[in-house]
């Protein structure tokens, strides 16, 4: 789940023979003044021993339903403690979701007990979610609903809410359903308030309210409640019977997590990536992308290494080496970041790419042309040399329309190779514009100088 903002307080500093903050007490009346979220981003802001004296000070049910808030790193450091009884009590605290996406933390045989201790109709309510993928409709949904049929009357309706007494959270509408319980269309609480109340739901009933089917990727998902400014939607499977429904607020998880892992993926991060994770794990974590950019260093190094004569009769080709290679990584990542959102927008698909290919294409080359007049002035004064600034000036327009086309056609090679562009997008794109512009430039200047 995704957290809010850190609250901006600090622990208080009296001195304690207890903790460090200040006496127990104080401590304990900061933290019962705190939201669950807020707890959660305060445990995340420190050190691991200040995290364990934090959690003991808190109730069981707050504990519960900060858990839900915490990035999976820190959350395992607390589900380690648990005994079977303290995870069953917090399926009473969590929605169905929530509380399975805790589970899927757990080794197996830990779930396998948990569920057990369950009684049948949360067990199967929990089961019904942990059977679709995390990061798909049906691992998203609430299966907490409140149903009603067609041919009931409004005053019906209001009689069994009353009976209820309580309703789930973020409902803004009833789903209708028929006696096989398939999906129908959706009773706006706004209808249902304003009507005559000896109407049927059939006649007020919005039967055009999206339903979205149990398979949906949660990105797909988050796009239709953004296009259709949804607050919750019913979850159907492939007969269209009702299987759940999805709120607004973990649709707005789903937004976060992907801004996080768009910007975290790109420096080969974790999205849960604990600030204060031990040695160990931190260097596990980074250690095989610093590899890979090892290797793809070595063979941009390799390139160079090709050249090493020409490199020792001109040395000035050693000093505008950086330009080529720089300026053809800032091209391709600006057209690899521009496609990337493309596709996550659903912008982009094999329609248009073709077209914005094209578009690429002619941009790269103007901006060549341009940058690379600018670049070849600069360097035949700076080193009195008008056929070095021939050299660079097309070895940049080259690179600049190769990291272009990379840019643009990376993203769908990649996704087709199984392979998050975010995450190696960038490891790729680095290596071909460096790869070519070395090459480039340093064959020129072999060729010209021969």
């Amino acid at each position: 789940m995704a957290t809010e903002p850190a609250p901006n307080v600090e622990l208080p500093s009296t001195p304690s023979t207890s903790t460090e903050f200040g006496t127990i007490e104080e401590t304990r009346i900061l933290l019962s003044s705190l939201r669950p979220a807020e707890i959660s981003n305060l445990i995340a802001s420190k050190t691991p021993k200040v995290r364990q004296v934090l959690w003991e000070l808190l109730d069981e049910e707050t504990r519960n339903q900060t858990l839900q808030h915490l990035s999976e790193d820190i959350r395992a450091e607390f589900l380690v403690d648990m005994d079977t009884a303290q995870l069953v009590a917090v399926a009473d605290e969590l929605d169905t979701d929530d509380f399975a996406d805790i589970l899927q933390q757990l080794p197996q045989t830990i779930t396998d007990q948990v569920l057990e201790s369950l009684d049948a109709v949360d067990r199967a309510r929990v089961e019904a979610v942990l059977s679709y993928p995390e990061d798909s409709a049906g691992g998203l949904m609430n299966t907490d609903t409140i149903t009603v049929r067609p041919r009931h009357a409004l005053e019906m309706v209001f009689r069994y809410l009353r009976m209820r007494k309580d309703l789930p959270e973020a409902t803004d509408a009833l789903i209708v359903v028929n006696s096989q319980d398939e999906y129908v269309g959706m009773l706006p609480f706004g209808k249902l308030l304003t009507s005559d109340p000896t109407v049927t739901v059939r006649e007020v009933m919005n039967s055009a309210a999206t339903a979205i089917h149990v398979d949906t990727p949660d990105t797909e998902v988050a796009k239709i409640f953004s296009e259709q400014d949804l607050i919750s939607a019913p979850v159907i499977d492939a007969e269209g019977r009702l299987l759940g429904r999805i709120t607004i607020d973990d649709v707005v998880d789903v937004i976060i997590e992907d801004a996080d892992e768009a910007v975290l993926a790109r420096a080969g991060l974790e999205m849960d990536e604990d600030t204060f994770a031990s040695i160990g794990k931190s260097l596990r974590s980074r250690a095989i992308w610093l590899g890979i950019n090892l290797i793809t260093a070595f063979i941009a190094a390799a390139v160079i290494n090709l050249f090493e004569e020409t490199i020792v009769k001109v040395v000035a080709l050693a000093v505008l080496m950086p330009i080529v290679a720089s300026m053809g990584g800032i091209a391709g990542t600006q057209t690899l970041t521009l496609v990337i959102r493309g596709e996550s927008l659903g912008h982009l698909g094999r329609s248009n790419l073709l077209w914005l290919l094209n578009r690429e294409f002619v941009v790269a080359v103007l901006n060549g042309l341009l940058w690379a007049s600018l670049v070849a002035i600069t360097a035949a004064v700076a080193f009195n040399d008008v056929e070095l600034g021939l050299v660079i000036a097309v070895a940049l327009v080259i690179t600049i329309v190769v990291a272009a086309i990379s840019g643009s056609l990376l993203p769908g090679i990649l996704r087709h190779l199984k392979i998050d562009p975010a995450i190696a997008g960038g490891v790729v794109l680095t290596t071909i514009t460096d790869v070519t512009g070395f090459f480039v430039f340093l064959g020129l200047a072999t060729w010209v100088y021969a």
